[in-house]
């Protein structure tokens, strides 16, 4: 989680359609055109193995957009694909 929140922050696209599912991630994120977003902090409340290939992430991530605060509280799924993490 907190490498893809990093990838947020440097706007890393590729990355962050490469940590996806294929089964759940878009095409395409475009970031750059979305309005600019200052990335303020990640939180990670809890990080939980569900299975042994499965687990659940909940953060909370703060940033501004067109000077409003915003946050983004949710609660994660991955899976674990020959040895690497998957956000789904």
């Amino acid at each position: 989680m907190r490498s893809r929140y990093t990838a947020f922050v440097l706007g890393l696209e590729e990355y962050l359609l490469h940590t996806w599912h294929p089964d759940t991630r878009p095409d395409a994120l475009n970031l750059t055109e979305d309005p600019p977003t200052k990335w303020l902090g990640l939180q990670v409340k809890r990080a939980e193995n569900t299975g042994e290939t499965t687990a659940t992430v909940e953060f909370i991530a703060r940033y501004k957009v067109t000077g409003k605060a915003e946050r983004l509280h949710e609660l994660s799924q991955f899976i674990r694909m020959e040895n690497r993490w998957y956000y789904l």
